[in-house]
């Protein structure tokens, strides 16, 4: 059996059983393919399942450990590095681990889709953790000047107070929070919705439910919406692809 899993706490919203297993399915190979479910409370429980998994061949690393995996892992990807932080890891010949980062992929992508024609875009982005460092990496690449939001500001963000007072300016904003995530679905960003329009574009990494408080707000008052669906799918298909490498 070659097996497959995500690490991460809590796991109650996890996308990537379902696709892989899925995928396992649609290939004719889940009968020696397995998807499974790590949800660990303290990183640390890494070499436990390394250790007593037979045929691991890769995980994917969700919050909040997609920085805090990096001092288990015995090499890290260029890219990943750079980024810093890992939500790939392929398992090498004596149960070594690499780290990679898809979500840089799969963000890129589908931001690319969903942004078409638009230029000289400036842009919010929402929290600080893991994912928020895929993605203003692929905003520098991109050539699109950004701003981080924390609620406390700080050397390297702002908080949502000067963001509100950005909103005019910031036409993409980016939540990376985990803010109305299942089951917390009320939550969302403290911004100034009555100024956000048709001309901005809000991207949310968060795809359960698929339309979060964020989105609805920003959609009512004419803005242009997406999910992390279609991130998700991609960054997945990257794993798939790092693994099979």
């Amino acid at each position: 059996m070659k097996n497959f899993g995500l690490v991460g706490f809590p796991l109650s919203h996890s996308f990537s059983k379902k696709y892989f297993t899925e995928k396992f399915q649609s290939l004719g190979i889940s009968d020696d393919h397995q998807y499974n479910l790590y949800e660990i409370e303290d990183i640390v429980e890494l070499k436990n399942i390394v250790k007593n998994t037979e045929g691991l061949k890769g995980l994917n690393v969700t919050i909040p450990y997609k920085v805090a995996v990096k001092p288990f892992l015995n090499e890290i990807d260029s890219a990943a590095e750079r980024i810093g932080a890992v939500n790939v890891i392929k398992i090498l010949d004596n149960k070594k681990l690499k780290g990679y980062n898809s979500d840089y992929f799969g963000f890129r992508k589908s931001l690319e889709e969903f942004l078409g024609n638009a230029k000289g875009i400036k842009a919010l982005v929402l929290g600080n953790g893991g994912a928020a460092k895929a993605v203003c990496v692929v905003l520098e690449d991109m050539g699109i000047e950004y701003k981080l939001v924390s609620r406390r500001a700080s050397d390297d963000t702002i908080n949502y107070r000067k963001a509100n007072e950005l909103l005019a300016e910031s036409k993409l904003i980016i939540n990376c929070t985990p803010l109305g995530t299942y089951p917390n679905v009320t939550s969302f960003p403290d911004l100034d919705y009555e100024n956000i329009g048709n001309g901005h574009f809000c991207f949310d990494l968060v795809y359960n439910p698929s339309e979060t408080k964020f989105l609805q707000k920003s959609k009512s008052n004419g803005a242009n919406t997406i999910n992390g669906y279609d991130m998700l799918v991609y960054q997945a298909e990257k794993s798939w692809e790092i693994w099979n490498s």
